[in-house]
């Protein structure tokens, strides 16, 4: 299910090296100190909540109201892990830029090597990124994905967009447990400050509008070229101000035609296999949105689906610098806190032991 939406303002730049140290440390103990107590499912269920993941990367000490808490919250769980996803059954796949493009091989490079069951966990990375991209169209382009799973097949997503334009970008978490439709009101708890125009095709206002586009690709590509032409050539008597494009300009006729063209003869069961459909992106399905709405009459949803603190202070110095002496101890405190766990069972006890020895390793490097 899709747990929540946060906007924050995008940043660029990186982390500095002296505080990613000490975050892949921080990180690596609490979630660590999560699995031993709760479990994985426990933990992919935090990591799934907005508010929490928010309130994490601000005891990391990271800025809580940048883009950038969430492609160095999730690079810090991914590097502070490393070595130790065996045995605590954790992995992380994906990550920002490139990184996000490797999701895919990621996933199975750990389906081979721990037998774990692969093609649903990619299935699941494949179209949870295709439904905040090209399904809910709120003006955020995709660029960092991360999905954290576990042996069981058990797995939370970690997606964000930015908007070059408004200089702004948006978070989406997304969770297995209690997930029963990936395209029909995933959403259980969406927050944001800034909410806009929004091309909402997995809203339940928007079940006709899902039924009628696969239709449409079974038509002959030339009738849905012909009534698109339709519309741009009126685009100034009949184009609602609530649409976020305008086809004359945001919409080219004769790409869509060969879209079209490689997609006639595909099968199409259902909306949630039409945007799976490689080379079905946002332009295609808004342009056959414009028409089941605007020559055939079904209207989709238009509603926006987007729903802190401190402990060592923030990266830029708000509300007071990272207290580096207090970040150590803050690690010092955790480390002995697992280490005193009443859970030992074997394979956990071996990732507690592999997390010590990772932190004496990073912590001599910080010293």
């Amino acid at each position: 299910m899709k747990t929540g939406t946060v906007t924050a303002p995008l940043h660029h730049g990186r982390a500095p090296a002296w505080l990613f140290k000490r975050m892949k440390a921080l990180a690596s103990a609490v979630v660590s100190a999560i699995v031993v107590e709760f479990g994985t499912e426990e933990l992919l269920k935090r990591l799934s909540d907005p508010f929490w993941f928010q309130a994490f990367g601000c005891t990391l000490g990271f800025d809580w109201h940048s883009s950038g808490l969430t492609t160095t919250v999730t690079g810090a769980i991914k590097e502070g892990l490393k070595g130790m996803e065996g045995e605590l059954a954790l992995f992380v796949a994906g990550g920002k830029g490139r990184a996000s493009k490797k999701t895919l091989d990621e996933i199975k490079f750990y389906g081979d090597r721990e037998g774990i069951e692969a093609d649903s966990l990619i299935y699941a990375s494949r179209i949870t990124a295709k439904v905040d991209n090209s399904a809910v169209q709120d003006g955020f382009q995709l660029y960092h994905h991360t999905i954290f799973f576990d042996r069981k097949g058990n797995w939370a997503v970690v997606q964000q967009g930015m908007n070059t334009e408004d200089r702004m970008a948006r978070r989406y978490h997304w969770l297995s447990q209690g997930l029963s439709s990936f395209v029909e009101e995933p959403h259980t708890a969406v927050c944001s400050d800034k909410k806009g125009l929004t091309l909402n095709l997995v809203h339940s206002e928007s079940r006709k509008s899902r039924a009628l586009l696969p239709e449409l690709l079974q038509r002959p590509p030339e009738k849905n070229l012909a009534d698109l032409k339709s519309l741009i050539e009126s685009d100034s008597l009949f184009m609602p101000k609530r649409h976020l494009i305008r086809p004359s300009i945001d919409i080219n006729p004769e790409r869509f035609y060969r879209t079209l063209l490689k997609t006639y003869d595909h099968e199409v069961k259902d909306f949630e296999n039409l945007i799976g459909i490689k080379g079905i992106g946002p332009k295609t399905i808004r342009a056959l949105s414009l028409i089941g709405e605007l020559i055939y009459g079904v209207r989709p949803s238009y509603k926006d689906p987007a729903r802190y603190s401190y402990t060592v202070g923030g990266k830029d110095g708000t509300p007071y610098p990272v207290d580096t002496k207090t970040y150590d101890r803050v690690i010092d405190i955790m480390k002995k806190a697992v280490e005193k766990s009443s859970v030992e069972s074997g394979e956990k006890m071996k990732a507690i032991k592999r997390l010590f020895r990772y932190y004496d390793i990073v912590r001599c490097r910080i010293i």
